[in-house]
């Protein structure tokens, strides 16, 4: 259900009913004020400029078109034009008491569900996943999660780097280790192993040349060095599949598309481009000049797909990969979930896949840009050295402070439920914290601010889970034993129950504009707006009659769903106590 859609449906056909051109469609949105109905719909006074007439006129007469059904109760014209749209209480009453009984919650599904190809996450395998993959890998999955809610067919991609003139350093240094040890215990460390290739490979000398050697092995294909080159992917990724586990992330290894796997298409891809014209040989590289993106001088925007000597460049990859994506994977849109630093990249990528005809103008190409996670000190987020900071350490840290919070609220549970709860409450901590900023702005990492159980804070949101839910087994009855129909008698009830019902918009919203902030936004509205039902109007005290108290336990029950389902489409888990 999507209360702003039927509405515009049905301003639109009463707009068209009283002559307005088609194009003059209304904008509906919830109201901001109380008193002002629950929603407004704006659209007479551009129509009225159009027409040249009086917008009061004018909506007087969509007023008379208007279908309100049993939707609508009523609606009223305010200022120079505005409608302010009250629903019927017995309409939303029906609604909700649908959306509770519903799996769904009544959200609809996608009318016509798409093929939607995310790139995320996307670590280099050369070294452990930090700090840097946080915002990438959640922000992906949420909206992958979102997505395959509505009913599109979602392709994960994971466009992990694993291959490169990096890996010969690499492969040089592995072959020496397992002279002394098995590859699983040279690279225990990701980290600690990259750097000591590195050392050599700037100070040792001889290696560079080996490194180099190594390289071409790899790419001529050499039987030995694909075996080191597979075992050290291998290693890698599985240090990779634990954090993803951690995170609850819904990455699998089976959505690993990694830069190796279109090597085979990198020359092709070339010899295409050369072939149609499109690319051109410039100083012995091989260029696209795009006069698409031209500077002010009129000088088109170079990109480089082979280097003069022979090599390829990630630019290639990721043309071959938006042909694979649109060609293979039949994608209706492709979602990029990488940094801002990749803006300039990604929109040469965007226009040459255009200009190559590799990508038509019905598949869409979005690039889901995002900031990044600073310190106290305004800086990129770093340990005190100045290092930077492991992606594991990070979410044990998560979990260990939350265990001593979780601990000191509940002083009684035993240590497993304690270890547990204090997973989730960590884990989500860390992600909201992140999820609930606008993904296009930077924010500063506190560990303060997102364990806290006050405010928009994943802590604060589990809690009101737990404690609408504990109000169930206070009164010993489970939700499906609920009778009867929700009445909407106060006004913190009626507040509730519009806020309920937006549910299904919000999740619209999220999935068209790709910001999931929006959804923490709402989810923290709604908790808001319990609390407020909750002080205003009695569930079990005496005095409440059992009409009342199954109306209410209703609710009760529409906002523990709404708030577990929310959180869930965000990769964050709920309990039953804390």
């Amino acid at each position: 259900m999507n209360i702003r859609q039927l509405l515009s449906d049905k301003f639109q056909a009463a707009m068209l009913a009283a002559g307005i051109p088609e194009e003059c469609g209304p904008i509906v949105a919830p109201a901001k004020k109380a008193g002002f109905g629950d929603y407004q719909a704006n659209g007479a006074m551009g129509a009225a400029k159009r027409m040249s007439t009086n917008p009061r006129e004018l909506a007087g007469k969509i007023l008379e078109q208007l279908d309100k059904g049993d939707m609508i109760e009523k609606v009223e014209i305010a200022g120079p034009g505005f409608l302010n749209i009250h629903l019927s209480e017995q309409w939303l009453g029906q609604q909700l008491w649908a959306a509770q009984s519903n799996k769904r919650l009544n959200v609809a599904a996608a009318q016509e569900p798409k093929t939607v190809v995310i790139d995320y996450s996307s670590p280099n395998l050369a070294k452990e996943m930090h700090v840097g993959h946080l915002r990438t890998t959640i922000i992906g999955d949420a909206l992958a999660r979102l997505l395959e809610f509505q009913g599109h067919k979602v392709v994960r991609q994971n466009h992990m780097g694993d291959w490169g003139t990096q890996f010969g350093m690499l492969l040089a240094h592995l072959s020496d280790k397992l002279a002394d040890s098995d590859a699983e215990v040279a690279l225990a460390d990701l980290e600690v192993f990259y750097r000591e290739a590195k050392v050599r490979f700037d100070d040792e000398e001889g290696f560079a040349d080996r490194a180099r050697g190594y390289v071409v092995k790899l790419q001529g294909g050499d039987e030995q060095c694909l075996k080191l080159w597979k075992q050290f992917i291998d290693i890698s990724i599985s240090h990779c599949e634990e954090i993803y586990s951690k995170l609850n992330v819904t990455l699998e290894q089976g959505d690993i598309y990694a830069e190796s796997r279109y090597n085979d298409d990198l020359p092709v891809l070339v010899k295409e481009l050369l072939d149609s014209g499109i690319a051109v040989e410039d100083q012995g590289a091989i260029v696209i000049f795009l006069e698409e993106m031209a500077d002010k001088e009129g000088n088109p925007s170079p990109m480089i797909i082979q280097k003069k000597g022979g090599g390829y460049l990630y630019a290639t990859t990721d043309l071959a990969a938006i042909r694979y994506r649109t060609n293979q994977l039949n994608a209706d849109r492709i979602l990029y979930v990488v940094d801002a630093r990749q803006s300039l990249h990604l929109q040469q990528t965007f226009v040459a896949s255009r200009k190559a005809g590799f990508t038509p103008e019905s598949t869409a190409l979005e690039h889901c840009t995002f900031g990044t996670m600073m310190g106290d000190d305004g800086k990129p987020f770093k340990t005190r050295s100045g290092g930077t900071v492991k992606l594991a350490a990070l979410l044990d840290e998560a979990v260990e402070r939350a265990e001593k919070l979780v601990a000191e609220k509940n002083p009684e549970l035993d240590t497993k439920t304690c270890a547990e709860i204090a997973r989730k409450v960590g884990i989500g901590a860390v992600k909201y914290a992140d999820l609930s900023k606008t993904r296009t702005n930077d924010y500063i990492f506190s560990w303060e601010s997102m364990l806290s159980f006050e405010g928009n804070t994943a802590p604060y949101l589990q809690y009101a889970y737990t404690r609408v839910r504990s109000i169930f087994r206070k009164a010993g009855i489970e939700p499906s034993e609920l009778k009867g129909n929700i009445q909407l008698e106060s006004p913190q009830e009626r507040a509730l129950a519009i806020k309920l019902s937006q549910f299904g918009e919000v999740l619209d919203q999220v999935a068209k504009d790709t910001f999931p902030h929006v959804l923490c936004t709402y989810l923290y509205e709604l908790a808001s707006a319990y609390m407020s039902f909750y002080e205003a109007c009695p569930v079990l005290k005496e005095g409440v009659s059992e009409e009342q108290k199954h109306s209410r336990l209703q609710l009760c029950n529409l906002v523990a769903s709404t708030i577990a389902t929310g959180l869930g489409l965000l990769g964050i888990e709920v309990m039953e106590q804390m």
